[in-house]
């Protein structure tokens, strides 16, 4: 008996932890096996491969040229000729180019950067909907609970009226033939006076305390009644979101939609714990959209220093070699000798329009970019102040729905306590257990706003808790 508590506290113990930490396991699987990620590492790794083709030399040009008839020389008879030749660029243009891939490479590695950054924004946004939506299922059921109290208590309200009013109906029967008797025994004009003067009481004492009390008990049977239907249909609506929310966070984590998702118990509200100032200190210096706008200036003032040097001269370096026989009719020392031919070959780059037009192509590029830079920095800004202001609404609205909640509770106590006693103030209890209702969904409302401004401000900051 001592193991079996024992392997239940272990098993408890390990399930209270993954609960704490399957957000973070979330976060790893998004990381490994989101669409998105690893649409852009292909295409990071992809511009990596881009460094080593323009920092390569052009192929050599290899030429062969072969004499059907050999051709009469002095020394000889010239069979064939090869020629080889390699074009050198300007010295630092093949460089150049090099820095400027190596630049768009890192560019594409910050685009990387921010897609997981977006990536891991949306699975903890969505988390924290699925946990709301749970929270918000635990709190409607808790009400159910409440209104199914509330309907027995109506109930036994509406039972004890019926039997009050059975027996008041009962003493006004045998009220009534006591009086019928006296009126036999008595002379004609009184007993009809008695009769007309005596049933007018009597109807009144039949009739009017059970329409009144009976049709009181049921009309608030049924109202309470109707506000279980509505919360039972909300419920039902709020569990067919929670399986739309939970398709779209396993969309992230590239898994079937069916695939069951794992909350934690309590949805908690999170703190920020680091001064604001220092995420917008840190936005601005960290932010991979940024770093990944700031790459790509620098690319192109590599671009502009290769295409300045394109305009210079290509230097290429050669060797002919041309392959004699020997001549029958020759007696010489160089007949049959073949020869070797060194070859210098250079470019003249005298048509300057076209590196006008790409140096001119390049500033213009490199203007774009850096309003670009500025555009994303304002972007970034209005993001970064409508984070602060949700997040800053939502910690006022957290601890005035805590405060509201509590009152509310308190109040539904003394009403249902009152109401159980005397049967009386329905609607007052009714009223302020919708109160209470849209206070404990509101307060889980402010908490998803808040972890969810937290998580838009650490995106902001470049902050990711996954390497």
């Amino acid at each position: 008996m001592k193991k079996l508590t024992i392997i239940a506290s272990i098993i408890a113990l390990s399930v209270s932890a993954y609960s704490q930490d399957s957000l973070m396991n979330y976060l790893e699987i998004a990381a490994k096996n989101n669409p998105t990620v690893l649409q852009k590492l292909a295409e990071y790794e992809a511009s990596l491969q881009k460094v080593p083709q323009v920092g390569s030399l052009p192929d050599p040009e290899l030429s062969t040229g072969i004499f059907l008839s050999p051709m009469e020389l002095v020394g000889g008879k010239q069979v064939a000729d090869i020629r080889l030749m390699q074009m050198f660029p300007w010295f630092g243009t093949l460089k150049a180019a090099k820095d400027e891939m190596s630049l768009m490479a890192k560019a594409k590695l910050e685009t990387l950067r921010d897609a997981k950054l977006q990536v891991f924004y949306d699975v903890q946004r969505t988390y924290f909907e699925l946990l709301k939506i749970n929270q918000s299922i635990r709190i409607a059921e808790k009400n159910l609970e409440i209104l199914r109290t509330i309907e027995r208590l109506s109930l036994v309200k509406f039972k004890s009226a019926a039997n009050s009013s059975v027996v008041n109906t009962s003493g006004g029967s045998m009220l009534q033939s006591s009086s019928s008797g006296l009126t036999t025994s008595s002379g004609g004009m009184s007993g009809m006076s008695g009769n007309s003067a005596g049933n007018p009481v009597s109807s009144g004492m039949n009739s009017t305390p059970m329409a009144t009390s009976g049709g009181s008990g049921l009309a608030d049977l049924y109202r309470v009644q109707m506000e279980i239907s509505e919360l039972e249909n909300n419920i039902s609506l709020l569990k067919n979101q929670q399986l739309t929310i939970a398709a779209r966070f396993n969309s992230y984590l590239n898994r079937k939609p069916q695939t069951p998702v794992h909350l934690a118990e309590e949805l908690a509200a999170d703190s920020l714990d680091i001064p604001l100032q220092i995420v917008s200190d840190s936005m601005l210096q960290h932010h991979p959209l940024l770093g990944m706008l700031q790459y790509e200036q620098q690319s192109l003032d590599a671009r502009r220093e290769m295409v300045t040097k394109m305009g210079y001269p290509m230097v290429g370096l050669g060797l002919n070699y041309s392959l004699i026989s020997k001549n029958p009719m020759l007696d010489s020392e160089m007949n049959g000798s073949d020869m070797v031919m060194p070859m210098v070959t250079v470019t003249l780059p005298i048509y300057r329009k076209k590196y006008k037009a790409m140096q001119e192509e390049v500033k213009l590029q490199k203007v774009a970019a850096e309003q670009g830079f500025q555009a994303t920095a304002n972007a970034l800004q209005n993001e970064y102040y409508e984070a602060i202001q949700l997040y800053q609404d939502a910690q006022r609205r957290v601890k005035l729905y805590q405060n509201q909640a509590d009152l509310a509770n308190k109040s539904l106590n003394i009403l249902l306590k009152s109401f159980s006693a005397s049967g009386s103030g329905l609607t007052d209890l009714l009223r302020i257990r919708q109160q209470m209702l849209d206070y404990e969904t509101r307060q889980i409302e402010a908490i998803t706003d808040n972890n969810t401004a937290i998580a838009w401000l650490k995106r902001l900051m470049a902050h990711s808790q996954i390497p």
